[in-house]
């Protein structure tokens, strides 16, 4: 006995799904890139640091207590 896998109807649920895939245009594309290189890195490199520093200050403040000098 084989077994048949469903024919696809294009509807899933209540939303109704394209047969043709979705291509980006060149437009698109660079504005994307634009969009990664100048806004979202920068604020998620940004973020990392100043997350880093929050980090360092909370353990200093809790645990360690500030630096000393010599």
């Amino acid at each position: 006995m084989q077994r048949y896998a469903p024919v696809p109807t294009g509807k899933v649920g209540i939303v109704e799904q394209s047969e043709r895939p979705i291509v980006a245009t060149k437009k698109q594309e660079r504005t994307a890139f634009l969009l990664l290189t100048a806004v979202i890195f920068p604020l998620m490199a940004v973020m990392i640091v100043a997350g880093y520093g929050f980090l360092v200050w909370m353990w200093q403040l809790v645990f360690a207590g500030p630096p000393t000098g010599p």
